[in-house]
């Protein structure tokens, strides 16, 4: 993941594409694509953005990080610092 401003670049790694497929599911997924480049968002706002309820949005933001997907921010607010994505991973042979 590369941060929008530029300063930094922050990479994420998982154990196994298992792994990496429970902690971003489709629902989270679509968490992240609402909240790049949105800057510090409540959970309440994320939920709306992507239409749904807010317990489960909270449920899944908890993931995203414990994961380290999102921060949170000094004032409460949760946020996904970067503008871009990219996800790869080898698949080998057994």
């Amino acid at each position: 993941m590369k941060s929008g401003r530029g300063e930094r670049e922050a990479r994420i790694g998982f154990a196994s594409p298992e792994l990496l497929w429970r902690v971003l599911t489709a629902k989270r997924w679509e968490l992240l694509k609402a909240m790049t480049g949105a800057g510090p968002l409540s959970i309440r706002e994320a939920a709306r953005r992507v239409g749904r309820d807010v317990k489960a949005v909270h449920g899944d933001m908890k993931a995203l990080l414990a994961a380290g997907v999102v921060v949170r921010t000094t004032d409460g607010a949760v946020e996904f610092p970067f503008d871009a994505v990219k996800v790869e991973f080898l698949l080998r042979a057994a």
